[in-house]
């Protein structure tokens, strides 16, 4: 019977066909910002098979940066191997620019492998953009909702439609929560993935077998919310971007360490970096017209090596989440806590046979390898735990991670949970373009 209900809810819910050629996991299709300049999906072809698909070793890459000259300079190079620094590579390469990208750790090492692995326009931003009146956050919403579409087109293998249940636990909550997420499909329009929908006590407790009939203050379930976000394996995204750009023609090297960088006596231009091999230690120039820093979290430090005295734009948020046993959710549906006792938002996901459950958000300091806390641990457990049959035990916890991601603000606001997830492109008197912010979902459009 549950296995029905489930079908019958996933029903046409399925990705979009795929259009194009596909390389790694990326599709270049008619709508992509990827693709449009210089021969398009053609010239992206012609790239791959003059490589016979296969992405060039390491030491091809590296022979590309090193044999770059003043007089032979790559036209961009890019600091940071995450979301937005693989999406830069791949967007310019596949424009016929001549790329170089440098990471210090390995593709996805950081924030971008540390994420809910959720492709969402964001209910949390709807939320605030309706009751403050706040246009940049519908905007944000908008922009999120038509690329979480296009990604699941994009690469089905790794992204799919997750359906996640809104318990109501107070009548008013059912017009409440139903009229906001049918506002969250309209936004989303014809890139809607699939009809939000309101579900008896009983369906819902068949879609979702632990959840808890009676809440921990006493109150009785009245039925659910289910609405459509999409879920991706992050980490396989990321390294598919990397891939895929290396295959456009973008040479791009990983344990490789921007140290240092020369700037023009006349024009006051970055003109080379310095990269550090992390894995032998030796260091060598590459030369660029353009450096786009796309550093993450690490984004001042990145800015700091052509200015010391630059002013700080970034403001670190930590995000932790936890990975239960599969028996916390079915394997076909997600579960939010609209309302923790801090007012933030928690999600439980099934994830690759798993439970993962997060996420906090908090200032937090700037370190190369962050580890959750355990308040912030207790604090995901104690969320779920009103909402579950199951009793959530602290020796349940399988793993742990925390993510700093980087919200570009004034640094005088403290609480990071106001601040907007939109990115921030800047670009400073020695010509370094910065990128950060934003969120995963966004990644493309911002690295356009």
């Amino acid at each position: 019977m549950r296995a029905m209900k489930l079908g019958r809810l996933l029903r046409g819910s399925a990705a979009a066909a795929v259009v194009g050629w596909i390389g790694l996991g990326v599709v270049y299709d008619r709508s992509s910002v990827y693709g449009r300049e210089r021969g398009g999906n053609e010239a992206i072809k012609q790239r791959s098979a003059a490589v016979d698909g296969t992405v060039p070793p390491r030491v091809v890459q590296e022979a590309a940066l090193r044999g770059t000259s003043p007089i032979n300079p790559l036209d961009v190079l890019v600091i940071g191997g995450g979301a937005t620094g693989c999406g830069v590579a791949l967007d310019a390469s596949s424009r016929g620019l001549r790329v170089g990208l440098v990471e210090r750790e390995d593709f996805s090492a950081g924030t971008s492998s540390r994420s809910t692995k959720l492709i969402h326009g964001g209910v949390r931003y709807l939320e605030k953009a309706v009751f403050h009146l706040d246009y940049g956050q519908l905007k944000l919403v908008f922009h999120a909702l038509e690329e979480r579409a296009r990604l699941i087109q994009n690469a089905p293998h790794l992204c799919h439609p997750l359906p996640t249940m809104t318990p109501c636990y107070e009548w008013w909550e059912i017009p409440f929560y139903w009229s906001g997420l049918k506002l969250y499909d309209l936004v989303a329009g014809r890139k809607m993935l699939h009809i939000s929908r309101y579900h008896s006590t009983k369906e819902s407790l068949e879609f979702f077998p632990t959840l808890a009939k009676e809440s921990a203050h006493g109150k009785t379930l009245k039925g659910t919310v289910v609405y459509y976000d999409g879920q991706m394996d992050d980490a396989r995204v990321n390294v598919s971007l990397a891939c895929t750009a290396a295959l456009t023609g973008a040479a791009v090297l990983n344990h490789a360490e921007a140290v240092g960088v020369q700037r023009d006596a006349g024009t006051n231009r970055v003109t080379s970096v310095r990269v550090r091999n992390n894995l032998t230690g030796k260091e060598f120039d590459v030369h660029t017209k353009v450096v786009v820093n796309a550093g993450g979290a690490f984004s001042d430090e990145v800015r700091k090596l052509a200015d010391k005295d630059v002013k700080p734009i970034i403001t670190p948020s930590s995000g932790v989440h936890i990975v239960l046993p599969d028996y916390y959710s079915p394997d076909a549906m997600g579960l939010i806590v609209p309302k923790t006792k801090d007012g933030r938002v928690v999600f439980m996901l099934p994830w690759l046979g798993r439970t993962v459950a997060g996420t906090t958000d908090s200032s937090t300091k700037l370190t190369m390898y962050p580890e959750p806390h355990e308040e912030e641990i207790q604090f995901i457990l104690d969320a779920i735990s009103d909402y579950l049959t199951v009793k959530v035990r602290r020796s349940d916890v399988l793993s742990a991670w925390s993510g700093i991601r980087p919200l570009a603000s004034d640094p005088s606001v403290k609480d990071t949970a106001s601040i907007s997830r939109d990115h921030v492109v800047y670009i400073g008197s020695d010509g370094m373009v910065t990128i950060t912010g934003g969120k995963w979902t966004t990644y493309r459009r911002r690295c356009s």
